[in-house]
């Protein structure tokens, strides 16, 4: 027994390994678009609502895999269906080197972000069979490499960009994506896995209702400053380096914040004062960029960040308290995540909008400011126990 010991952990590493190169590559193709865009609008001509549509598209994706994830667990199998996804993913960005029109821009985000959504619908499903007693441990790291292929790409895409050009720079990300996979295909051997069982879509609950409208417009403050805070910093004067690397001290800041609430939290047997708490960093951090934004550019960022990236494991933990079962809570969380990222796909698209009417982003981070008073009132409604 202990002779064939070393040999499993072995693999266990292995395994580990490959999931998160997997989830270094879940937020490239769209944290890589955000320093290059001014350089991208001027070359294509895409325009500002387009331009927003590069991040909306994949976000409503992964909205859209979700609600279905039962289904695509039955259909492809968690090993497969990540095999799928991430060949998606390598083959939108490859693509990006010789197709960069404005259309094909649009499209190719849009493949990405269904082929990221196929791996995050069924990568918790796989983790939990693998790794069955260290499931939250493994999933930490997981959610913490999806924030560091963000924070990298970010940080890479600006230079990639002034040697190469920015077409170069959104698909040298096929590169990482293609060793992934080939990493995970190797290690994740296909053995087989129990299908999911479908518990049904919980519609007629208000309360799930509520967490879903509470997720969804917390992320819409991710997903705006995914798509939005490098581009406001270059129209500010700050070259694509500069706001790219801004952008990345957003991500790491958020992967130490998520990790800090997510030790904290269980401390907590009211959650609310730890929300009311994140959602005013998230307010602090919104109206430094709003009122000061070359003064304050990077406090009011890390504010932003602690706030963010606190906020959103906060809202799929008051999620699971709302559960009764497991099972429960599987059809709980695919419902608020489902939902909850189609509406956080809006954002980035809503301040396109703004930016091309007003030539202004300020307008679109004072209307985050609004959505976060709104989701201070929503966890009033979280005390404990109040859904029985």
């Amino acid at each position: 027994m202990s002779s064939r010991s070393p040999a499993v952990t072995a693999t266990s590493w292995l395994v580990l390994a490959a999931i998160v190169a997997v989830a270094l590559n879940l937020r490239p193709i769209l944290a890589a678009t955000g320093p290059l865009l001014d350089l991208i609008q001027a070359d294509t001509g895409i325009d500002d609502q387009h331009a927003g549509l590069l991040t909306t598209l994949p976000v409503f994706a992964m909205g859209l895999c979700a609600l279905w994830a039962a289904h695509l667990q039955r259909w492809f199998g968690s090993r497969q269906g990540i095999v799928l996804g991430v060949s998606i993913i390598t083959l939108a960005c490859a693509v990006r080197l010789f197709w960069y029109q404005d259309y094909a821009l649009i499209i190719t985000a849009a493949a990405g972000g269904l082929g990221i959504a196929l791996v995050q619908a069924l990568m918790p499903s796989f983790i939990k069979s693998r790794f069955a007693e260290r499931a939250s441990t493994i999933m930490g790291l997981y959610s913490t490499g999806i924030m560091g292929g963000a924070a990298f790409a970010a940080a890479i895409a600006p230079p990639v960009a002034i040697s190469l050009g920015w077409s170069p720079a959104l698909a040298i990300w096929a590169l990482p994506a293609l060793a992934a996979l080939l990493l995970w295909m190797s290690q994740t051997q296909s053995r087989g896995s129990a299908p999911a069982q479908y518990h049904g879509i919980p519609w007629r609950l208000p309360r799930a209702w509520l967490l879903m409208a509470f997720f969804g417009i917390g992320t819409g403050g991710y997903t705006l400053a995914l798509a939005w805070l490098s581009p406001y910093y270059t129209q500010l004067g700050w070259t694509p380096t500069e706001s790219g690397l801004l952008l990345a001290l957003l991500s790491i800041g958020e992967v130490i914040a998520g990790l800090t609430v997510s030790a904290l939290v269980g401390r907590f047997h009211d959650r609310r004062p730890l929300l009311w708490t994140v959602l005013v960093f998230v307010l602090l951090g919104l109206a430094g960029l709003v009122w000061a934004p070359l003064t304050l550019a990077i406090p009011a960022t890390l504010v932003l960040a602690f706030g963010l990236g606190s906020l959103f494991p906060l809202s799929l933990i008051i999620t699971m308290d709302h559960a009764d079962s497991p099972d429960h809570a599987g059809a709980l969380l695919g419902f608020v995540q489902g939902g909850g990222y189609m509406i956080a796909s809006a954002m980035p698209l809503i301040a396109g909008i703004i930016r091309g009417h007003f030539d202004d982003l300020g307008h679109a981070w004072s209307l985050m400011m609004v959505a976060a008073v709104v989701l201070m009132f929503m966890a009033a409604r979280f005390r404990p126990n109040a859904h029985r």
